[in-house]
């Protein structure tokens, strides 16, 4: 199949399983989540990708656990400890050739853990950054998507997005952007849509005031 090109004045990116692959990271800090707590830890990652913490964390923990102090702690581990983590292939070369002022990072890690990783793993940190603590309502709701690109400066409608999870494929669509898979998700939320193995397949023109995105 060829490539598919996409045109957009924004690029918006998710951060874990787009930019960076913290798969086991995330996998090691619910399971000691779970642990402590006497908890399923896989059914917690069954629907942990991709949403805030916080609200993974309100759903499972036993009643009279602190969530709020209970997330902290699970965030403070993760920044603790990059160990594991990885940049996904093509992401520092992609960011590195765009225009600042046309990209941001869309993420359900709090800000802290967001830019941590990406320094950790060499990706350039974003002009544009909305993360778990700067929206109400995270993915899979549009916000943080129509933040995004509000602070670009543009409609979301103008965005491509590149996601991996369904909360964010859901998040994108609902907001009006044009949603690319990066990874293997092959859900629902996924159908239909392009798709890239990881950002090395992804090709910017940014002549004109439009971007033209070549993916495949």
């Amino acid at each position: 199949m060829g490539d598919s090109v996409l045109t957009a004045a924004v690029l918006l990116f998710d951060m874990d399983g787009t930019l960076v692959d913290s798969t086991a990271s995330v996998e090691r800090a619910w399971g000691r989540f779970a642990g402590r707590h006497g908890l399923d830890a896989a059914a917690i990652l069954a629907v942990a990708h991709g949403r805030p913490t916080i609200e993974v964390v309100s759903e499972f923990a036993p009643p009279g656990v602190d969530a709020v102090a209970e997330t902290d702690r699970i965030e403070a581990e993760e920044i603790d400890r990059t160990d594991g983590i990885s940049e996904i292939p093509g992401a520092a070369a992609l960011l590195g050739s765009l225009d600042p002022a046309r990209w941001a990072v869309v993420t359900s890690a709090t800000r802290a853990l967001t830019l941590r990783r990406l320094a950790a793993v060499g990706v350039p940190l974003p002009k544009v950054l909305v993360a778990a603590d700067d929206v109400t309502s995270g993915k899979p709701h549009p916000q943080p998507y129509l933040m995004a690109a509000k602070a670009l400066g543009y409609e979301a409608a103008e965005a491509v997005v590149f996601e991996d999870a369904p909360a964010g494929l859901v998040s994108a669509k609902a907001a009006g952007a044009a949603p690319v898979v990066v990874g293997g998700y092959a859900g629902h939320e996924a159908e239909g849509l392009p798709r890239v193995a990881d950002l090395r397949a992804v090709r910017v023109d940014q002549a004109g005031p439009l971007l033209s995105v070549a993916v495949g």
